[in-house]
C-alpha cells in the first residue's frame, strides 16, 4: 500500500452548473435517446421478422448491434442520473453514515455471502447531507470492493476519523488494486480498467466523486496493484456552502 497522501478539496462549482446538469439531463433522456430507442426497436424487429433469412454470421452481426444500441442506452440513463445530482440544501437534515451503511449491507447481503466476504468497520459519524446521495457513495465503494477482489475472500473496512472540522472516512480491501497510474483516471466518467473482465459501464466512481464535491468535501485512492486499495473521502461537520 503506498503513503496516504492529502486529499485535494474540490474548486468551487460554478453558480450555473445546476441549470447546465438539468438541461444536459434533457438532452440525455429526449434529443439523444428518442433515436437511440427507435433504432434499438427496428433492431428488434429485423431479428424477429428476417433472422430466418440470415446466416449464423449475419445474426451474429444484428445480435451485436441490438446489444450496442442496448448498452448505449444504458450509458445514457447513467448520464441523466449523473448531471441530475444536486447539492444538498443548506438545511439539509443529519444523517448517520452507520445506518446508511447497514442499508447498503443489507443491499448487497447475497453478493457478500455468495463471496464470503468479510465486512467490519469503526463508528461512523452523523453529517448532513442527502441520504439518496450517501447512499449511493458507500454503496458503489463497498460494491467496487467486492467486483474487484482477488483470489482470497473480499476482506472489507469502513472506519472514520475525526479532522477538525471534517471527517475522514475509509473503505479499504484486500482486492486487485490498482496501479499508480490509474488514480486520477479510474474517477473519470465511463473509464474502465478491466473492460469486459467485470461488468459495470465505468460510472459508479464517478458518481461516487460527485456525490462527495456536493457535499464539499473530496475523494482520493491509495493503492499498488496486487495489494488492495483504500478510498478515502472527506465529509464536512457542517453543511457545505
Amino acid at each position: 500500500m503506498s503513503s496516504t497522501q492529502p486529499i485535494e478539496h474540490p474548486q468551487q462549482t460554478p453558480a450555473n452548473s445546476d441549470s447546465e446538469a438539468q438541461q444536459f439531463a434533457y438532452i440525455c433522456s429526449h434529443d439523444l435517446n428518442a433515436p437511440l430507442r427507435a433504432v434499438s426497436g427496428f433492431m428488434q424487429l429485423l431479428m424477429a421478422e428476417y433472422a430466418d433469412r440470415l446466416d449464423a454470421q449475419g445474426r451474429d452481426w444484428m445480435q451485436r448491434a441490438l446489444d450496442s444500441t442496448q448498452k448505449m442506452q444504458a450509458m445514457l440513463d447513467d448520464l441523466r442520473i449523473y448531471s441530475r445530482l444536486k447539492p444538498p440544501p443548506t438545511n439539509a437534515p443529519p444523517t448517520a453514515l452507520d445506518a446508511v451503511l447497514d442499508d447498503v449491507l443489507l443491499e448487497l447481503g447475497v453478493s457478500v455471502r455468495e463471496l464470503g466476504a468479510t465486512v467490519t468497520r469503526t463508528a461512523l459519524p452523523t453529517v448532513p447531507g442527502d441520504i439518496a446521495q450517501l447512499t449511493m457513495l458507500l454503496k458503489q465503494l463497498v460494491d467496487n470492493a467486492l467486483k474487484y477482489h482477488g483470489a482470497s475472500p473480499p476482506r472489507i473496512h469502513v472506519s472514520a476519523e475525526d479532522h477538525g472540522d471534517r471527517w475522514v472516512v475509509a473503505v479499504a480491501d484486500n482486492g486487485l488494486g490498482i496501479e499508480p497510474k490509474h488514480h486520477q483516471r479510474i474517477f473519470e466518467i465511463f473509464k474502465r480498467l478491466h473492460q469486459d473482465a467485470y461488468p459495470g459501464r465505468g460510472i459508479g466512481l464517478s458518481l461516487a466523486r460527485r456525490v462527495v464535491e456536493l457535499h464539499g468535501g473530496a475523494i482520493s485512492v491509495e493503492s499498488t496493484f496486487g495489494a488492495g486499495a483504500t478510498f478515502r473521502f472527506t465529509l464536512p461537520k457542517g453543511n457545505p456552502s
